[in-house]
């Protein structure tokens, strides 16, 4: 692992027990994907530049003190996968906290950071052949005017965690959330869009989602592919009337939804925009299809 500015050995990345809690309630982070290539000579890194952008965003949201440039942040993610020797998919999650005791339950504004970055492989769910079950939450949203949703915090996804539980709780896998003014919003973890009548329809970004950096990049390979697409509010019921529905996230990545609150969502399996869709990801981010270069970091292996 990488920590504020050397290597370290996994056993050895340790804080005291008395740094975690009211230091961990103001954490950032964020989760980048390295996807060994078609070629199966580089690893590229997704979007590394503009993940490590945003943290920077989140930090100056929740006012902390991020000691690092971009690019300093940058050649620490590629020492870490370099240092671990991956020749395969790897999943980056860099995350800043104050660093010391903290001991304040409200964190100070301006406290100094430290910086970790961890990571470990993954299976990447592209090509998977069936959808998952979702269903909207009673639990709403966190909104800009309380918890800002654009701000990735750890904390922020308690409520993802609660909507997650009572989603399996009740036979679905994942949960929608809707904001306080009964818009739909987004996943525990992920960025959601509906297709009808050929046109994919997402919540805008001020309906309470994340800004999302998955969600940037499938709208802009719609957009090459010629499907309209739409930024608005989106009303619950609209969801009931979708030919397809799906999930985008880093985590996710595209993910078809083929039930909702019980109800199937067009044919009951996913649709052809979706397998569109996750066709062009899958070249892009495999780096099949040549396109938007600037998109990647490449490591040789």
């Amino acid at each position: 692992m990488w920590r504020s500015g050397e290597l370290l050995p996994w056993e050895e990345a340790r804080i005291h027990v008395n740094a975690v809690g009211h230091a961990s309630a103001a954490a950032v982070f964020e989760g980048i994907k390295a996807y060994r290539a078609a070629d199966g000579e580089r690893l590229l890194l997704f979007r590394l530049r503009e993940h490590l952008e945003r943290l920077r965003t989140s930090a100056r949201i929740c006012r902390l003190d991020l000691p690092y440039s971009t690019d300093e942040m940058v050649d620490a993610v590629v020492r870490t996968i370099r240092a671990n020797g991956y020749r395969d998919d790897a999943y980056i999650r860099p995350w800043a906290f104050p660093e010391g005791i903290i001991r304040e339950q409200m964190v100070p504004a301006g406290a100094r950071c430290e910086l970790v970055v961890d990571t470990w492989p993954f299976d990447s769910g592209l090509k998977r052949t069936q959808g998952c079950r979702a269903a909207v939450s009673s639990w709403l949203r966190i909104s800009d005017a309380s918890t800002p949703p654009r701000v990735k915090a750890f904390s922020n996804y308690h409520n993802g965690r609660l909507a997650l539980m009572e989603a399996r709780e009740n036979g679905h896998d994942w949960p929608i959330l809707l904001n306080e003014r009964h818009k739909v919003t987004e996943g525990a973890a992920a960025c959601l869009a509906l297709v009808r009548d050929g046109v994919v329809i997402t919540p805008s970004l001020t309906s309470g989602v994340l800004d999302s950096i998955t969600r940037s990049t499938a709208l802009t390979l719609l957009r090459e592919l010629g499907v309209p697409v739409e930024e608005r509010e989106v009303d619950r019921t609209e969801l009931y009337l979708a030919d397809e529905l799906f999930f985008m996230g880093t985590a996710w990545e595209i993910l078809p939804v083929t039930s909702i609150d019980g109800l199937p969502v067009g044919t009951g399996v996913p649709g052809p925009v979706t397998g569109r869709l996750e066709a062009a990801y899958t070249r892009l981010v495999r780096g099949e299809s040549g396109e938007h270069r600037d998109w990647f970091t490449e490591l040789h292996i």
